[in-house]
Formats: C-alpha cells, sequence, structure tokens
C-alpha cells in the first residue's frame, strides 16, 4: 500500500494564496539572512520563527504581505535567484507597480478539483471569510502548449473552421484554470459559486498559431459596488516569447444580500438591434460539451439539479460559448488584430433556438444574440 502523503505536501492547486507566498517568503527570510552574514542590513523580523498563525489569521492582507516581502530586499536579488524553485515567488523586482506579487505556477491547475473546492466552500460553516479587496497577487504560468486535438473538438463545438490559427476564444479557454485558481483562494472577495458573468473583452494583438508557446499571468481588479452587489474584473494576458499577443478582461459580479449600490444592472431591453441574419437551435448537450472542451464545469451549466439550485429552471449555457459561436459566424470577415467586446443580458436557456445578427459598424461590426421565440436578447457585441 502506498505511503499517505503528508499533509505539508500539498500539490499547488490545493493551496491558498497565502500558503503559496508563505513559502517564498520562508526562502527570502533564508536570503536575508544570508544577506546580513555578508554586512548587509539585519532583517526587521523573521516570519519563519514566529509562532503559526490561527486559522481565523490565514487570509491576512496580501498587500501588506507583499510590502513586507519588498522591505530590505533591494541587495538580496542574487541570493534569492538561488533559492528559487517550482511555484515560489520569482523575485522582489517582480513586484510591479501595483503593488501585486507574482507567483509562478509549475503548471496550470486542475479545473476539477478547484470547482470541488468552491461548493465544499458554499457549505454552511465551510465558507471561511472572505477578503475586503481584490488579492494583491498575480498567478502566472509559462510554457503552455496546444493540443491539437483539444483546438479542433473546441473549433467543432463552438462552430469555428479547423485551422491552425487559435480563434480569438481560445486562449480565454487555454488559461481559464489559471483564473480560476485565483477566484477560487479565500482571499478573493466574490465567492465562485453563484457569481454572474456579466461582461467580456477580448483584444487580439495578432494571430496565435498552433506550436507556439504561451505564457499566462491573470490578476483581479477594479471591485466595485453594483446594484445587486459588487462587480470586479479577472485580467487574463497571454504571452508569446515575451511579447504581449492577447489580452481578456471578465467582468463577474457577485450577488449579496445588501445593496451595494453602484450602477443600475442592465434590464435587457430589446432595443435596437441588428436584423436576424441567422438561426441556431442550441441542443441541451452543448452545455456539457463546452464544460468538457473549456473546463468550465459549473453545474448551471450541465446539472438540470445544479441549475435549479442557482435560480434557474433548467440549465443554461456558459456566456462564453455563446461569444465563441457569434465570433465564429463572423470568422471570415475578422481582422489580424481586434478587440471583441460583450455584455451578457439573460442567459441561454437549454434547449432553445436563438437568432443572430451583424451589421457594418466603422472599422467593424456590431452583433447581437437573442431569442428565436420572443425576442429577449441574449448577448450584444461590437469588434474593433
Amino acid at each position: 500500500m502506498a505511503r499517505r502523503k503528508r499533509r505539508s505536501e500539498k500539490p499547488t492547486e490545493e493551496l491558498s494564496v497565502h500558503e503559496l507566498i508563505e513559502g517564498p517568503t520562508q526562502d527570502l527570510t533564508a536570503a536575508r539572512h544570508a544577506l546580513a552574514a555578508r554586512g548587509g542590513p539585519e532583517p526587521s523580523r523573521d516570519p519563519a520563527q514566529e509562532p503559526p498563525t490561527l486559522a481565523s489569521e490565514a487570509t491576512q492582507d496580501l498587500s501588506a504581505l507583499a510590502a513586507d516581502l519588498t522591505h530590505d530586499l533591494s541587495g538580496a536579488a542574487a541570493a534569492v535567484a538561488a533559492s528559487r524553485s517550482a511555484g515560489t515567488l520569482t523575485a522582489p523586482g517582480r513586484i510591479g507597480p501595483e503593488r501585486r506579487v507574482r507567483v509562478d505556477l509549475p503548471r496550470l491547475p486542475a479545473a476539477g478539483a478547484l470547482y470541488r473546492r468552491a461548493l465544499l466552500g458554499a457549505l454552511p460553516g465551510l465558507g471561511g471569510r472572505r477578503g475586503q479587496d481584490v488579492p494583491a497577487v498575480e498567478l502566472g504560468v509559462t510554457g503552455v502548449t496546444v493540443r491539437t486535438a483539444h483546438l479542433a473538438d473546441y473549433d467543432r463545438v463552438c462552430g469555428f473552421r479547423l485551422t491552425d490559427r487559435l480563434p480569438g476564444t481560445y486562449l480565454h479557454v487555454l488559461g481559464f484554470p489559471l483564473s480560476l485558481r485565483l477566484m477560487t483562494t479565500a482571499e478573493f472577495p466574490i465567492p465562485l459559486t453563484g457569481v454572474v458573468h456579466v461582461a467580456n473583452r477580448i483584444t487580439v494583438h495578432r494571430p496565435v498559431e498552433v506550436g507556439e508557446t504561451v505564457d499566462f499571468r491573470t490578476y483581479a481588479e477594479n471591485l466595485r459596488p453594483h446594484e445587486r452587489g459588487r462587480q470586479l474584473d479577472v485580467v487574463l494576458v497571454g504571452s508569446v516569447g515575451g511579447e504581449e499577443v492577447w489580452r481578456g478582461v471578465s467582468t463577474y459580479l457577485g450577488r449579496e444580500r445588501t445593496a451595494g449600490g453602484g450602477p443600475r444592472r442592465d434590464r435587457g431591453d430589446r432595443g435596437d438591434r441588428p436584423a436576424s441574419s441567422a438561426h441556431w437551435r442550441v441542443p441541451p448537450r452543448v452545455g456539457t460539451d463546452y464544460a468538457r472542451v473549456s473546463g468550465d464545469h459549473n453545474p448551471i451549466h450541465t446539472s438540470r439539479l445544479g441549475a435549479r439550485l442557482f435560480g434557474f429552471p433548467r440549465p443554461i449555457a456558459h456566456g462564453m460559448w455563446s461569444k465563441a459561436r457569434c465570433l465564429a459566424a463572423l470568422e471570415s470577415r475578422l481582422p489580424e488584430a481586434y478587440t471583441v467586446d460583450v455584455s451578457f443580458k439573460l442567459p441561454v436557456p437549454l434547449p432553445s433556438t436563438v437568432a443572430f445578427g451583424a451589421i457594418p459598424a466603422g472599422p467593424g461590426w456590431d452583433f447581437a444574440l437573442h431569442s428565436a421565440q420572443d425576442g429577449r436578447p441574449h448577448l450584444v457585441g461590437t469588434v474593433r
């Protein structure tokens, strides 16, 4: 029988942001001692020698932690570099002007385990304390490659042509587990269960081809009040050879009982929209098919019971499937570089029939997706 792993040997995807940084903090402490032995400044305090924190203190303010990590470490870069390892803080110099600590993971996390954690955290007594602001951390992973079989499967599910050029929405799927890892930390201010994806903006700086290796980084910003709670942006950036080639910004709404103020919710009025040019039948399997290729296994998309638990009479299509399907309809008209911005209105119930329409607008397109039965809007967007 294989020996049970010790508690201290948790894989990276099971660590909180606090734990991810705690290991690197100890490495930096050793570097500070090495610097002191060579006549450098003494460290102000030694976190490794302090008594263990209580469970309630595990979600300490990461901004303060970031500031502590950089204290008196300007001359320790060489010593820190010698102690780097997979999943540790890369170096004090990687803390940017936004005061976010950069944590590199050795690989993309497993999305399934993260969703299980999120569901457990939604149970009474297990949710713990939420952060009051976005975590001051940036997660990164390097050397992500594209599997051609997965790309082909994604293209088929979303309606893209089978080519070696990645669709504009594909890097969102490829890097989504990294963003999901950030959103499932104890410090994240909005719980993942029940979160609503209200908008998404993707900028393609240049096409990315199969065979290119992509580096990802993700962080959260702009926590703000909303009529029905709070919303924030999760940014995912893809780079090739040190050059940013793709950027996605997903806006999420966390519903809360207390009014958050801020702008009124978009009621989804019909208003002016492009005339319909195509009708698409959206079968029930779209939820499970897109979950398979995207790693987004939120039960509101894949389970009738899961959908009912969150107030939907039946499963709903992923918002990013709707966006990808619209982009696929415009695929032959897209330039090499563009920004596609969408607002998600009303959910697409599974099954249903939807109507798509697009009209030229300056150097781009305006497009919309709405119900073929009653005209209610599901999505409105622009390509520029």
